[in-house]
Order: structure tokens, then sequence, then C-alpha cells
């Protein structure tokens, strides 16, 4: 079920309803980033820091280890009597892979956790959903949400004033 709304603000009012009514799988569909509205759908991912904390110390792990191995195994050379476990110069490297690890499996992580890519939505076919990206602002409920109804929540929806609620299509 889906609400379409003129405002930002509109908006955000109907999806602080909606979470405090007890609807917990909705989404909002905005063409610009509204101020606060996650927080108000009750979006909370603490999964994505850790995943990118993971990625880093692999990361560290990798460079690290790679170099370890490089210098002191694979192609050992002592110049001027240096050391082969140098790993003060092994810094700046083992940083460059601690943030590429961490950042690829962040971009990684946030495309598995969103079900990405998705080239289709039940949501696409709503009418005026293409004005989504330029005027128009929408909440969705999904019908996987525990509290979803069809009729209770059409009457939740039309409760909050939008210009329409529609019924999306079954996911096939």
């Amino acid at each position: 079920m889906i609400a379409e709304f003129e405002h930002a603000e509109e908006l955000c009012v109907a999806a602080e309803k909606a979470y405090a009514a007890g609807y917990r799988r909705m989404d909002a569909y905005s063409p610009l980033p509204v101020e606060g509205l996650s927080d108000r759908l009750g979006f909370r991912d603490h999964l994505v820091p850790w995943i990118m904390f993971i990625g880093g110390c692999v990361g560290a792990l990798a460079g690290f280890g790679l170099l370890n191995w490089a210098t002191m195994l694979a192609y050992p050379i002592n110049i001027g009597g240096r050391p082969l476990f140098a790993w003060p110069s092994w810094i700046p490297i083992t940083f460059e892979f601690t943030i590429l690890f961490a950042s690829l499996a962040g971009i990684i992580g946030m495309f598995f956790i969103n079900g990405l890519p998705e080239p289709y939505h039940p949501a696409f076919s709503a009418p005026n959903f293409e004005l989504a990206t330029s005027s128009r602002f929408f909440l969705a409920i999904e019908r996987k949400d525990a509290k979803y109804d069809d009729h209770e929540t059409r009457t939740f929806l039309e409760s909050l004033s939008p210009l329409n609620v529609t019924e999306l299509e079954r996911r096939k």
C-alpha cells in the first residue's frame, strides 16, 4: 500500500505516525534527502559499521601480510644492512589496504543489506510514482509487515490526508 504526499513535511509526519501505529516494514520515496526521515521510519542500521570494521581489519592484515611475504619470503633483498622485517616502512601500504578493504566491504555490504540490484519493485507501478524523482513524496507499507491488513492499512493511510492511496500489486 502506498500513499502520495505533496510536501516533505507531510511525509515526515506520516512516517512518524505510521511508526507510532506499529508499522515497521515501510519505506519512503522522495526526490531529495529529507532530514530525519530515516529516524522516523525506524531505520537504524548498526550492521554496516561492523561490516566496514571487519573489512578494514582484513585489509590491514592482508596489506601487512602481503608486504611481509614479498620482502621476507618471495624476494628478500638486503640493501645497506636494512632488516628484512622493516615494518615501519610498510605502514602507508597497510593503511591504504585498510581503507580499500573497508570501503569495498561497505559498498558490497550495502548492496546485500538493501537487496540490490532490484530492477523492479511493485511501487514502480503506482500512479504518479515517476514524480518521486521530481516533486512528490511517497510512503509505502509492505505486506510483509506484521500489522498489515488491507482494509486497516488503507484506512490508516487515508487518515493521514495523502493525495491518494494505492494498493500495489503483489510480488511474483
